[in-house]
């Protein structure tokens, strides 16, 4: 995958979830730009994430983000790299020590476009944010990375209970949920 592959999906993606189509247009946009792919371009660049579910869809791996301080999906920066498939693995692997991981579709599963508040060195800036759903054995073990403060497989059902209110993250719970992608 290139910035090419990518601006083709994006161009044909649809959602049904307005605050995600609000915002498909700018990932377009960003396509074209040289620096997307690089922490360097200040006012925001591409990240992506995996949302990791297991074989029978009733969790999902969410990580205590030490940054943010926030329960979130697995994901990173893609510092350069254009395949932002195995960036989201990629992340997924060193955040979580998972070696099952596995892509379950190369289409795109969600985008988000969020703030990321300024911290010492770096501005306040975008993230757009391109999610991929992955799968992975529940019963593996998890090794913390040093970004994480905590890792946990959370049921669907308690999602709510752990996040408080997330939009993007519960539009990915609801998506997970009326999906047909079965392996």
């Amino acid at each position: 995958m290139d910035r090419t592959i990518l601006k083709s999906q994006l161009e044909k993606y649809r959602t049904p979830y307005e605050e995600e189509s609000a915002f498909i247009d700018s990932f377009i946009e960003l396509t074209n730009d040289p620096l997307a792919y690089r922490r360097e371009r200040l006012e925001g660049h591409f990240t992506a994430s995996a949302w990791v579910v297991n074989r029978r869809r009733t969790h999902t791996l969410l990580t205590l983000h030490r940054k943010l301080g926030r329960w979130l999906q697995l994901g990173g920066h893609a510092d350069g790299d254009e395949n932002l498939i195995e960036v989201a693995l990629k992340e997924a692997r060193e955040e979580s020590g998972l070696k099952s991981l596995e892509l379950v579709d190369s289409t795109i599963f969600d985008l988000d476009k969020h703030i990321i508040p300024e911290r010492p060195h770096v501005p306040e800036h975008f993230h757009y944010d391109v999610r991929y759903i992955l799968e992975a054995d529940i019963n593996e073990p998890l090794h913390i990375s040093d970004e994480s403060i905590s890792l946990a497989w959370i049921t669907f059902d308690s999602v709510v209970d752990m996040i408080g209110y997330n939009p993007s993250i519960l539009r990915m719970l609801e998506k997970t949920s009326k999906s047909e992608i079965v392996l």
